[in-house]
């Protein structure tokens, strides 16, 4: 098991940095050049509507996948229908949210209408709802693969493949040759290659087979999974609150798009120091999942600690080797408009590594006993964002979005920590993460006091190297990470040094 959480690790974190060098090409490079900063608010507007969304009409269909599946879990591989039964749990859920949407469409027009770039919601409106649609079926899809530790392909499909078909539809824009509405196309268009690619994956794998939903799911265990589903749904779509909330109350506070586009764009930077966790995540949630089905706390604690020391430790090497060298992003987004915001970063930045160096908890609790307590504190933390949000935007503009999300993630994850603590004596904080601090504040330093050098590349070349070297070999030295020195040890070994 810690030899597949390596494998599927490491080629997760291939494939997400690859698909961060796409992400940083499409979001910092080419949007910046062939869209307009309303463009660019809008995009990132539709796309949390969206993904907001898919997590309500779902039901919280991918945590059951993820927690009951083990208890279905048959050799004949039809899984006592569990399969059909997250299908039909799909498509009810959305076709009842979907009734909702279209009634309320005048409503929501109107709520947006005086703002700066509405025209673009009101023309663009029904494009949500086939991009929230596939966007629930894919995430069904990813939990099911990832039920039997096949995550590698979902992983490159949502984080390389979407991204690719982004950047060739933003060149076309370049050549004249497509404009925004049918760049708009091509995202749902590659987001329904995504789903029919992931449909013939799981088939070709012959893991799973159709067959009518057992009587111990629709009897037994119906009120169970609605229960949870339930309540999982309300963390789920709580913790995609959180993390657009900004976004809304942004457009709706100011007013602009442009501050919106300005916002989102420096968010979007700041979540490449997230990748880490995703990565290990992917294979390290069914893991937890299956050892909460035998009560396996041991592996559920060492799980939990690796995760939090990895994620902390590569999430400060990225935000410190970015914040020094800001003369190189400002470079790069192009437009004069954000010269006066990379602060926004910065804070950003810090509430993303917060709620890395937290883990596992959030999954921890959501797939025990106490999943209710989840909803409750996401919920408590939804009302935080809103309220600091409500409270420091018309003081301080976009800053206040930014200190709203870093305080939200502060609490909740000092919360979550709090709560399996007492509950199930877990926590994940050891004398590792006391090092990594210390480690990232010798290492900024080492980069931030190197004199200036005229050419931004090379003063940026200089400076990351100089960050790489005093954090790589403290960190090794220090065994900060056994996982991690385990795969230098086995690089230096192949190359004989």
């Amino acid at each position: 098991m810690a030899n597949l959480l390596q494998k599927q690790g490491f080629y997760n974190s291939v494939i997400l940095y690859s698909g961060t060098a796409l992400g940083f090409l499409n979001l910092a490079i080419l949007f910046q050049r062939f869209l307009t900063i309303e463009e660019i608010g809008f995009f990132s507007l539709m796309t949390a509507i969206s993904l907001l969304y898919a997590q309500i009409s779902s039901v919280g269909i991918s945590n059951i996948i993820l927690k009951y599946f083990p208890y279905y879990r048959t050799d004949d591989k039809k899984h006592n229908g569990f399969i059909t039964f997250a299908i039909l749990w799909c498509i009810i859920g959305f076709a009842i949210l979907t009734i909702f949407f279209i009634l309320f469409k005048d409503t929501v027009i109107a709520y947006y209408r005086n703002q700066k770039g509405s025209a673009l919601l009101v023309k663009y409106y029904y494009y949500i709802v086939p991009a929230s649609f596939l966007t629930m079926i894919y995430a069904a899809l990813e939990s099911i693969a990832g039920t039997v530790f096949k995550n590698v392909l979902s992983s490159f499909m949502r984080e390389v493949f979407l991204r690719l078909f982004t950047t060739i539809s933003i060149l076309l824009i370049a050549a004249s040759l497509l404009d925004y509405n049918g760049f708009l196309i091509i995202y749902v268009a590659t987001n329904l290659i995504m789903v029919l690619v992931m449909i013939f994956n799981i088939y070709r794998g012959r893991d799973f087979r159709l067959a009518p939903v057992a009587k111990r799911i629709i009897a037994d265990d119906k009120m169970m999974l609605l229960k949870y589903g339930l309540f999982t749904v309300l963390s789920s779509s709580s913790f995609v609150l959180i993390q657009n909330l900004d976004i809304m109350m942004l457009t709706a506070i100011t007013k602009d798009l442009k501050v919106v586009g300005i916002y989102a764009t420096f968010f979007a930077i700041a979540m490449v120091i997230s990748l880490p966790s995703k990565a290990l995540s992917r294979t390290s949630l069914q893991i937890v999942a299956q050892s909460w089905a035998v009560n396996d706390l041991a592996k559920i604690s060492r799980v939990y600690y690796k995760t939090s020391v990895v994620q902390m430790l590569i999430g400060c090497l990225l935000f410190i080797g970015m914040t020094v060298n800001r003369p190189l992003i400002m470079l790069v987004l192009h437009k004069s408009q954000y010269a006066h915001y990379f602060d926004v970063f910065i804070v950003v930045g810090l509430a993303f590594l917060a709620d890395m160096t937290g883990g596992l908890n959030g999954y921890i609790l959501n797939l025990s006993k106490y999943y209710k307590w989840t909803t409750y504190l996401i919920g408590g933390a939804v009302g935080v964002c809103a309220l600091s949000n409500w409270a420091l935007i018309p003081r301080i503009g976009i800053m206040g979005a930014a200190v709203a999300y870093l305080l939200t993630m502060v609490m909740l994850n000092f919360a979550y920590w709090i709560f399996l603590k007492i509950k199930f004596d877990l926590q994940p904080f050891a004398k590792a993460h006391l090092l990594i601090i210390i480690i990232a504040l010798l290492a900024f330093c080492a980069g931030w006091f190197i004199p200036q050098i005229n050419s931004i590349w090379i003063d940026a070349l200089v400076r990351s190297f100089a960050i790489a070297i005093v954090y790589v070999l403290l960190a090794y030295f220090l065994n900060i990470s056994e996982d991690i020195n385990l795969v230098f040890d086995k690089i230096l070994k192949r190359n004989k040094i």
